[in-house]
């Protein structure tokens, strides 16, 4: 099963850093995972097409000759083109920002069209390209198998996994609740969505031909032990790889990642409008009663990016998104390569061997 999943991919340890959006990926991390012989990953969701163009052109430089790397878009809910904040919606975060002693938004600027993004990452022709939230169109898939690009799509249920096979997607994520950041259910609502990683994995390889990839609260060698006992191919690890010296997070996130309080981690739609895990802080706690009356993704994300982006300037944990997976206590500060290398230590015989 590794075999099938590294010959495809051209990688040397069935190891996937998962992407991060909203500045946390960077091009240092991608190239140092993939140049230790995972697949490095890059969250380009938040680029416009230009920028999208110019991050593969970097990345193709600083990624080592002949290794591979991984660019990740967000596929949008049919609902979201049309959504836009009403008056009431500026006015409700005013008083944070007062706080913050930074200016409130008054206007709203919807995100990049995905078209235009998709469009450009394919014409840019990155190895491998991944998307969450759902699974893109037919003629997406048709153009990027004609151009050699590896696709991954992520599921967090047996069906959505089925989704992501029929769609022809070479290989599907099975993303447990267990994980940090944004839930990435697309074909029922994430409150119905929350299978734990290890009850999933093994589903999902039941019900698939594709090559299946753990992800979700692994963030050491025993995680990656027992997914592949659970008959996946590989694993993608996201909180342990924000944890360390390459990745983009903030010196703030990254003591968070490594200290007490990432023991206990929650859902919150309260920093971005969309289901997302992470370490408590005083705004999820403050604004907890709001967690069901927020504005939807984008919008909420779009109106509350400037207070997210004033507070991590001003090192103030309260009011930034500690986007942190279930077993983020396990993380540590080290370099990409130490960690994978800590992931791999002892198993490497295992992994060329299955």
């Amino acid at each position: 099963m590794s075999a099938r999943l590294t010959g495809l991919l051209g990688i040397d340890v069935p190891i996937i850093q998962g992407p991060f959006g909203g500045g946390l990926s960077s091009i240092a991390l991608t190239a140092a995972v993939s140049g230790a012989g995972g697949l490095g990953s890059f969250g380009a969701h938040h680029l416009d097409p230009d920028s999208i163009t110019a991050l593969v052109t970097n990345l193709k430089s600083a990624v080592p000759a002949g290794r591979p790397f991984n660019v990740n878009l967000w596929v949008p809910h049919p609902y979201e083109a049309g959504l836009r904040p009403a008056p009431a919606d500026f006015e409700r975060l005013r008083p944070l920002y007062q706080r913050l002693g930074t200016p409130a938004p008054t206007s709203y600027t919807p995100p990049p069209a995905f078209e235009d993004q998709v469009a450009a990452l394919l014409a840019a022709q990155p190895p491998v390209i991944s998307f969450v939230m759902g699974v893109p169109s037919a003629d997406v898939v048709t153009e990027a198998r004609r151009r050699g690009i590896v696709t991954i799509g992520t599921a967090t249920t047996v069906d959505e996994a089925v989704a992501v096979e029929a769609a022809g997607l070479d290989i599907v994520v099975a993303s447990g609740s267990d994980a940090g950041g944004h839930r990435g259910a697309f074909l029922r609502p994430v409150t119905e969505s929350l299978v734990g990683t290890f009850s999933l994995v093994p589903q999902v390889v039941d019900a698939v031909r594709i090559s299946v990839v753990a992800a979700g609260g692994i963030a050491d060698r025993r995680g990656v032990t027992a997914a592949h006992a659970l008959g996946a191919a590989g694993v993608q690890i996201g909180t342990g790889f924000l944890a360390t010296t390459e990745s983009g997070a903030s010196p703030l996130h990254k003591a968070a990642l490594t200290g007490p309080d990432a023991r206990i981690t929650v859902l919150t739609r309260l920093f971005s409008g969309r289901h997302a895990r992470a370490i408590i802080n005083p705004l999820i706690r403050e604004l907890a009663a709001e967690e069901a009356t927020v504005p939807r993704y984008p919008v909420q994300n779009g109106l509350m990016q400037p207070l997210r982006r004033a507070a991590t300037a001003r090192n103030d944990a309260r009011y930034v998104n500690l986007w942190a997976g279930q077993s983020a206590a396990l993380s540590q500060p080290v370099t990409a390569q130490q960690y994978l290398a800590m992931l791999t230590a002892d198993d490497t015989d295992r992994f060329t061997s299955i």
